[in-house]
């Protein structure tokens, strides 16, 4: 889960990027404005960035949890 989290941040990252530099949408540009497939890669990239949030916040816990234990 935390690859497929990964790779979504990853996609939705670049296609930002494109935005941002080019104004240039790229999941627009494959699948449409309003498309089901790209309001569904949307939704999977959102989720995929609160699944990071996650992850940070699991890492921030082992690392306390961790410099407690050495204590």
């Amino acid at each position: 889960m935390n690859i497929v989290a990964l790779i979504l941040m990853i996609v939705g990252a670049l296609n930002w990027l494109l935005i941002g530099i080019f104004n240039f949408n790229l999941v627009t540009w494959i699948f449409g404005a309003s498309s089901v497939v790209s309001i569904i890669l949307y939704v999977l990239v959102g989720l995929g960035g609160i699944w990071g949030i996650v992850m940070l916040f699991q890492r921030n816990v082992r690392k306390t949890e961790l410099m407690h234990d050495a204590e």
